[in-house]
């Protein structure tokens, strides 16, 4: 992380320290000695800061953050580089004594040295980890060293790779599925029952030589390459993705009962009657299970407002803390979809059944009405524990034309009592939307059709639809309120946070767009509006898309954390992840919450499960990453199927990456990504400049920068690893505003050029055009 650091300005230095602010200095002392406790108003309270000196100290705290010296977590205040309180670690070593050594599995301190993080012994009883182990832990810090305790063993390292099998004339390999991946021998006794093409786990052997390739043993055949689900089972497998339900968990779903009104299962107690509510259901067209139904109606108290009703399923009515589908649950933290499967977070009798709102099905909800007035700002709302009943199945596509004016006969009989009142009602959510001015990022989303055979059929941009965004609407005013809820009644609960980006990735964004003539605001109080106003300014043009997708790369990521730091994409301060419980472990959360501190009845949160927040919410943005992970490298691996019978064709893309080893490429008509060499650009030395994100001849001058569209080849596809490579067809363009002497490549003492900011020539390399 880069810091700028401000001089300060001696008057307002010596006016603060007149009024007991504290140094900065002092400041940093204190937040490194406590890093549990290092809030502002932690600060204050330990430097007996009181009255209107504290806004002194808010305004030191802002600049020292904006300087890089400190960074904010939550509601807390660290030191770039310290670690969080509870992380993920990865044992590697003992001390003198045995104990055991561990470092942050993923870590961007400065110094690029990864702190060594003491773990303390483990009592009896606890689950044992060793070297090799990934643990989730929490961190203290104290005698300048860091020592942790383990919440929960993560995995253990696995040894094994997954690969497919080739058995040649003279000896068997093992084909990587991943890039990181090495091939493998495998000697024939080592085979076992595996054949040809399957897909194996294999364990590497003991070598004797430090040369050649690495020999290994088939451990166990998951499966046929060549079938529709290999690529989704080679992600599942090389992500580590659980999805083989124990039997303890079947056996507590199979076990459920329907929830009635009347009866032996009856919830008359805590469920209200809302069956008569015209409540619908609008999903994808293949969704199986349906987490959120809808209602709108005009406020006859309020001209101009609407009533929003949003019903989501029970879940926490029939998955209860620590039960074998909770523990199961939590492990998975959500579902992950595949373009031929979903692996499902709980069982199918619980997400396709008896949770999911089916048609004309009574279902136990958790629902949410809100009023707003008629500028689309919420006057208030009330949660409800509900019996329900979905009056109609509708898909996205199906509900838009009605609307548009082609109802089928389903919607015809919705059309006016249910269809329009949903519309009028989002055309109301829209004017308080638009006031807010969240990040508006418009990017196409490619989805991939597969035959019948589990092959690719063709890849399409679904039309994005008002249906889709009045759903999205509604359930984001529907989380938004679960969260105020909660902190109205001061109960724990998990967020979903969205940090604003950070120095580094604003100052790489501000030199991108000065190459497009645009400018962003280096105002400290930036908002998603300032860039609303960047995308709006190249909206219709060429940049268009690549503008968006910089953009896009310059934001943080979201995460779960039950400390609020509020939603910057979405421009709200209170956020929480409400309206999907079915399919993440977030919501389920949020509603058992609701339940307690609402006292809905059974299935509230635990004492337990609040104590533990910290954890869980570490746990599941990490599962979220995962599974981001895995669907993306099926779809990549189904791509490069696709495409593998097309070697040597021509195609039109896009540069969408720029890196000192190469280009990344994105083809139009598919969205496939594939990498160009720098090896096979052009026969000459290239400079990468990180200002202008750009590769630029050394002699020629002519340029590869990002977003340009260019003409390849594609030269390899390798399908198990999703992997595609191309050569470049299209000539570099002529670099603009450089001097006649320094378009050479040679300025008066015979060296290369620098273009941009502060790039050597150090790093060069040569192409070697038509080599194969």
């Amino acid at each position: 992380m880069s810091v700028t650091r401000r001089t300060p300005r001696p008057a307002k230095e010596r006016k603060r320290k007149e009024r007991g602010i504290p140094s900065r200095e002092a400041i940093l002392d204190y937040v490194a000695e406590n890093p549990d406790m290092a809030g502002k108003r932690e600060i204050a309270r330990a430097f007996g800061i009181k009255g209107s000196a504290k806004i002194d100290l808010k305004a030191l705290l802002k600049e020292m953050t904006e300087e890089g010296l400190l960074e904010r977590r939550g509601k807390r205040l660290s030191r770039p580089g310290d670690l969080p309180r509870v992380t993920v670690l990865d044992i590697t070593a003992r001390d003198r004594e045995g104990g055991l050594l561990a470092t942050p599995a993923s870590f961007d301190g400065e110094s690029g040295k990864a702190p060594v993080v003491h773990m303390r012994r483990q009592k009896s009883g606890e689950t044992a980890a060793g070297i090799g182990s990934r643990v989730l832990a929490r961190i203290e810090r104290g005698d300048g060293s860091y020592h942790g305790r383990i919440i929960k063993v993560l995995e253990k390292q696995r040894r094994a790779a997954l690969g497919i099998l080739r058995i040649g004339e003279n000896e068997a390999r093992i084909e990587p599925i991943s890039r990181k991946q090495d091939e493998m021998i495998i000697p024939a006794d080592a085979l076992g029952e595996a054949k040809d093409g399957d897909l194996v786990e294999v364990e590497p052997l003991r070598s004797t030589s430090r040369y050649g390739l690495k020999r290994g043993k088939v451990r166990q055949v998951v499966g046929s390459a060549i079938t529709e689900q290999a690529a989704s089972m080679i992600a599942i497998h090389a992500n580590e993705i659980p999805h083989i339900f124990p039997d303890a968990v079947m056996a507590e779903a199979n076990a459920a009962k329907p929830l009635t009104l009347k009866g032996k299962n009856s919830a008359a107690e805590t469920h209200e009657d809302w069956r008569d509510v015209a409540l619908i259901t609008i999903d994808p067209a293949d969704a199986k299970d349906h987490d959120d139904a809808i209602h709108a109606m005009a406020d006859p108290e309020n001209e101009g407002g609407h009533i929003i009703t949003v019903a989501i399923a029970d879940v926490s009515y029939y998955v209860r803390p620590g039960s074998a589908m909770d523990r199961e649950a939590e492990k998975r933290g959500n579902s992950v979809y595949f373009p031929d499967r979903v692996v499902p977070m709980l069982p199918e009798r619980i997400s396709n059944d008896l949770c999911s709102l089916r048609e004309k099905e009574d279902r136990p909800s958790l629902a949410v009405r809100m009023w707003f007035d008629s500028e689309g700002r919420k006057v208030r709302h009330s949660f409800h524990r509900i019996v329900m009943r979905s009056h109609a199945k509708l898909a996205y596509v199906e509900a838009q034309a009605a609307i548009d004016g082609a109802p089928n006969d389903t919607c015809r009989a919705l059309l006016e009592p249910v269809l329009k009142p949903l519309w009028e009602g989002y055309e109301c959510l829209k004017r308080g939307r638009n006031a807010r001015s969240p990040l508006e990022l418009d990017l196409p989303e490619r989805k991939i059709l597969l035959k019948e055979d589990g092959t690719v059929d063709r890849v399409i941009v679904p039309d994005r639809l008002d249906a889709h965004k009045l759903v999205e609407e509604f359930m984001i005013q529907a989380n938004v309120a679960a969260a105020e809820t909660l902190e109205a009644k001061r109960q724990a609960l998990i967020y979903r946070i969205h940090d604003s980006p950070s120095l580094d990735k604003l100052e790489t964004l501000r030199e991108f767009l000065k190459g497009l003539n645009l400018s962003l605001s280096r105002s400290g109080n930036l908002r998603a509006e300032h860039f609303n106003g960047i995308l709006a300014a190249v909206e219709g043009s060429e940049n268009e898309e690549l503008v968006n997708q910089v953009v896009l790369r310059s934001q943080s990521q979201a995460e779960y954390s039950p400390d609020n730091i509020g939603h910057f994409g979405l421009n709200l301060r209170k956020y929480a992840h409400f309206t999907s419980p079915i399919r993440r472990y977030a919501d389920l959360i949020v509603h058992r919450a609701l339940v307690k501190a609402l006292g809905l009845g059974p299935g509230g949160i635990t004492p337990e499960e609040e104590k533990n927040l910290d954890a869980v919410a570490a746990d599941i943005s990490m599962t979220e990453r995962r599974a981001m992970v895995a669907e993306r490298e099926t779809k990549d691996r189904l791509i490069a199927g696709f495409l593998s019978e097309r070697v040597g064709e021509r195609f039109n893309g896009r540069i969408n990456g720029v890196t000192k080893a190469g280009l990344f490429v994105t083809l139009n008509d598919t969205g496939a990504d594939g990498f160009i060499p720098i090896s096979k650009i052009s026969d000459e030395y290239y400079v990468y400049d990180a200002a202008t994100q750009s590769l630029i001849g050394e002699h020629s001058a002519l340029s590869y920068q990002i977003g340009m569209d260019v003409e390849v080849r594609l030269a390899e596809a390798v399908p198990a690893a999703g992997s595609l490579r191309f050569d470049m067809l299209s000539e570099g363009k002529p670099v603009d505003g450089l001097p006649r002497s320094r378009r050479t490549g040679q300025n008066r003492r015979g060296r290369g050029f620098r273009p941009g900011t502060g790039q050597s020539k150090s790093r060069k390399h040569r192409g070697r055009k038509g080599r194969k």
